[in-house]
């Protein structure tokens, strides 16, 4: 059913789709929808949504879980997180058929949320080289900077780019850890 939700959203938009044409999609009865989701497609975006940070979060975790090193971890996370966001058909999508809904979550209503997957996603890597606290500070951070820079590209830094993010990194890096000298 989400899977339909997903092509539907893309296809009209979030305020055009209807129950129908997820029943249509999916090949589910309305009945069971609404069984499913009580509320209908508000019920039905929020667990699309949150099967979709889901599975943002679980590819950043498999694509940073190999590295070695803080900076490493952090280099990682952001290019893997910024190139996952530009590479997201269904976000491109919406971003161009209802951009004020998709802003909405990738800012106000949905930074919370992030920040709360990115920090239970990371943590465990980042809290071996800085404890806990300083974990979550390090990643509200970056969250919010990779969010930004992918919301307004800078012509100075791209993020989705190893080599122009590592350097633009590695000062604030060092600010949270100034006892770990970085590498490369």
């Amino acid at each position: 059913m989400l899977d339909a939700v997903l092509e539907c959203s893309q296809r009209w938009g979030y305020e055009r789709m209807t129950i129908d044409d997820v029943v249509e999609r999916s090949g589910v009865s309305r009945a069971t929808i609404y069984r499913l989701f009580p509320g209908g497609r508000d019920v039905l975006f929020e667990a699309l949504r949150v099967r979709e940070l889901d599975r943002f979060f679980a590819d950043l975790r498999a694509e940073v879980e190999s590295a070695a090193s803080l900076e490493d971890i952090v280099v990682r996370a952001v290019v893997g997180a910024t190139r996952s966001l530009r590479n997201d058909e269904h976000l491109a999508a919406m971003l161009a058929t209802e951009p004020g809904e998709m802003l909405s979550q990738l800012t106000v209503d949905g930074v919370p949320r992030i920040i709360r997957m990115a920090t239970a996603s990371l943590t465990p890597m980042v809290s071996n080289h800085l404890g806990a606290a300083r974990s979550r500070a390090l990643i509200d951070v970056l969250a919010r900077l990779t969010i930004s820079y992918f919301l307004a590209p800078s012509p100075l830094v791209d993020l989705g780019d190893e080599t122009s993010a590592r350097p633009f990194l590695q000062p604030m890096l060092r600010e949270y850890t100034p006892s770990i000298p970085t590498t490369h």
